[in-house]
Formats: C-alpha cells, structure tokens, sequence
C-alpha cells in the first residue's frame, strides 16, 4: 500500500466523513473505492470509444434493417405519458 497525504475542504472531509459512517467503512476504504470507481469508468469509457472507432455504420444499418417492423409485444411496450 502506498500511503497519500492531500488536503480537502472541510464541507468535503465532513461529507465524507458521514457517507463513510453510513457505509460503515473506514474513511480510507471510502477514498480508495471511490478512486477505483473513477478510473474504472473512465478506462470502460476509453474501451468504449475505441471500439465504436472499429465499427462501420454501414454494418449497423445493414443489421437494423433485418429487425422486423412490428408492434412490440404489449408487456414489451413503454408507459404512455
């Protein structure tokens, strides 16, 4: 483990504090689950845009053409407003 040392705002610290608390974990498991978090959405989010980078519109629209034009089943279809 390597140890971090860094200043927070108090509004911070005490917002931490009490999220940590109501987790029931340490404030240091608090940080390091939240620094996980953040760099696992942003390398999904690298992941994603590289591989959007390799798809062809064209094969897309060639594969949603194949689906039937049809009413969705009526368990399948979204609430009206």
């Amino acid at each position: 483990m390597t140890d971090v040392s860094f200043r927070l705002p108090n509004s911070l610290y005490k917002s931490l504090q009490i999220l940590a608390q109501q987790d029931g974990i340490s404030i240091d498991r608090f940080i390091a689950t939240a620094v996980a978090e953040k760099i696992a959405a942003l390398t999904t989010e690298k992941y994603l845009e590289d591989l959007a980078q390799q798809g062809s519109r064209t094969a897309y629209d060639a594969i949603l053409a194949k689906v039937p034009d049809v009413e969705p089943e009526p368990y399948d279809r979204l609430p009206l407003p």
